[in-house]
C-alpha cells in the first residue's frame, strides 16, 4: 500500500528548524516535498552543526537531521522570472509552507492572497514566532526566545538553577509538529471540499498549548508553577534517584506503585510511616522519603533496579546520554533510524531518524537522502516542461 500522503506536492520554502521539521513530517508519510532554497547559499541550517567540514560543504548536520526525502531546487523569487517560475510549481502543488516574518511573502507579491489566485485549492501554512497579527508579530523568534516568553524556561530547573532553557530546540520542534498536524487536517478538508486554507501556525501558542497541565493550575486553580527539578509536581515519589551506579527515574505514581516500591527496596516500613501513606502527606515529604530511598537504592545499580522495579509493574528508567539512548535494543527493534550508505554531497553513509509512530499499513519512511543545494534544480524544471535552452538560461540569469 501506498503512503498516506503519496500523491500530495508540497513546497517548502522554510529555513532552519521549525518549518523544515514540520515538512519533513509530511516527507515520512509520502508527499513529494520540494524545498525552495535560496540560490548559493539555500537553507542556513546547511551551514550548522557540530561537524565544520560538513557545515562548508552546506550539508550541515542540522540541515540533514531534517530533510532527507526531500527534493531541492534553488529559486531566485526576488527576481520576475523566478516568480513566474514558483506559480508554475504552484499550479503543480497542493500546500506551500514558508516561516518567514509575517509580510515578507506579501512584500514579494507570492502571498496567500496571491498564490490562491493560482490556484484556488492551495493550502497555505505561515509558520512564525507569534502568529501573523498581535504586538508581537513582526518581532524576529528563535526558539530561546519563545521558551522564555512561553514560562518554559520559569518551570525548568530547580529553585537554584531555574530559569534554564529545556536542552534542546524544543519550541521549534513542537511548532513544526503543531503545522504538520494542521497541514494534514486542511488535507482532508480540502480533499472534501475543494477549497484551499490558510493556516497561520505561532510557534509561542503551539508551545503554550502542549504546556497543558502547568497552564491549567494556573488558570483553573490559581496555583503559579514552581521549577521543581528533576520531581514531578503530581506525586512522590516520582523523580530522580542516585544508585549505586547510575541515575534513575523512578514514576510511584498509584498507591500500590509505592507500596510495591517499598517493598522491593526492602523498606516496608515507609509505605506506613504517616508522612508517606497518602499522596498528599508524600508530596508535602517527598525530601524525607527520597533520602530515605536513595539509601535503600543505594544497593543495586540503575540497570539493576530498573529490570527489576519494571517487572513488579513499578515504573522506572535509567537516565541516559544521547548516545546510550540511540543504543537502546528497544530503539533497533522498533527501527527508528533511517540508513542510508552514501550520501551525495558527503561521501559518507548517514543515519536520521524516522517518524515516532508506526502504521498498520506501513511505516512512515524515505527514500531518499538530504539533497545537496539544487540536486533537482533540472528535474524540477523538466517537469514543468521547460525546454533546455530555457533552463540554461535561468541558470546563466542567476535565477536558478
Amino acid at each position: 500500500m501506498g503512503q498516506p500522503l503519496e500523491g500530495i506536492r508540497v513546497l517548502d520554502l522554510t529555513n532552519v528548524l521549525a518549518g523544515p521539521f514540520c515538512c519533513y513530517q509530511l516527507a515520512l508519510q509520502g508527499a513529494d516535498v520540494i524545498k525552495v532554497e535560496r540560490p548559493g547559499t539555500g537553507d542556513l541550517a546547511r551551514q550548522l552543526g557540530a561537524d565544520t567540514a560538513l557545515n562548508q560543504k552546506f550539508m550541515g548536520t542540522s540541515f540533514m537531521a531534517q530533510n532527507a526525502g526531500k527534493r531541492s531546487i534553488t529559486l531566485d523569487l526576488q527576481k520576475p522570472e523566478g516568480k513566474a517560475v514558483f506559480k508554475s510549481l504552484v499550479k503543480t502543488a497542493d500546500v506551500v509552507v514558508e516561516n518567514f516574518r509575517p509580510g515578507v511573502m506579501d512584500r514579494l507579491a507570492l502571498g496567500h492572497d496571491e498564490l490562491k489566485k493560482v490556484k484556488p485549492s492551495i493550502i497555505y501554512c505561515a509558520l512564525s514566532g507569534f502568529g501573523q497579527d498581535g504586538p508581537l508579530s513582526k518581532n524576529p523568534a528563535y526558539d530561546q526566545i519563545v521558551q522564555g516568553l512561553s514560562g518554559v524556561m520559569s518551570v525548568t530547573g530547580d529553585a537554584e538553577s531555574a530559569p534554564l532553557r529545556v536542552g534542546y530546540p524544543i519550541a521549534d520542534t513542537i511548532g513544526g509538529m503543531t503545522a504538520a498536524f494542521a497541514v494534514t487536517s486542511a488535507l482532508v478538508k480540502t480533499g472534501r471540499s475543494g477549497e484551499g486554507e490558510f493556516i497561520d501556525v505561532s510557534m509561542l501558542e503551539s508551545t503554550l498549548v502542549t504546556m497543558g497541565w502547568v497552564v491549567s493550575n494556573f488558570l483553573i486553580s490559581s496555583r503559579e508553577p514552581q521549577p521543581l527539578g528533576n520531581e514531578n509536581f503530581t506525586a512522590a515519589p516520582s523523580g530522580t534517584f542516585q544508585t549505586s551506579e547510575g541515575l534513575l527515574n523512578i514514576a510511584a505514581n498509584k498507591q500500590e506503585q509505592f507500596e510495591k516500591l517499598c517493598d522491593l527496596v526492602s523498606r516496608p516500613d515507609l509505605a506506613t510511616d504517616p508522612r508517606f501513606q497518602e499522596r498528599e502527606t508524600r508530596k508535602r515529604n517527598r525530601d524525607d522519603l527520597n533520602t530515605e530511598l536513595e539509601q535503600a537504592l543505594a544497593a543495586k545499580t540503575s540497570a539493576e533496579w530498573e529490570e527489576l522495579l519494571n517487572q513488579a509493574g513499578v515504573p522506572a528508567g535509567r537516565v541516559l546520554s544521547v548516545p546510550e539512548a540511540l543504543d537502546q535494543p528497544q530503539i533497533k527493534h522498533r527501527e527508528l533510524m533511517k540508513h542510508f550508505d552514501h550520501v551525495p554531497g558527503i561521501d559518507q553513509s548517514l543515519d536520521v531518524v524516522r517518524a515516532g509512530f508506526k502504521l498498520g499499513s506501513g511505516a512512515p519512511d524515505i527514500d531518499q537522502p538530504p539533497p545537496t543545494l539544487g540536486q533537482h534544480t533540472v528535474e524540477i524544471l523538466q517537469e514543468l516542461e521547460l525546454g533546455d535552452d530555457e533552463i540554461r538560461r535561468l541558470q546563466a540569469q542567476k535565477i536558478v
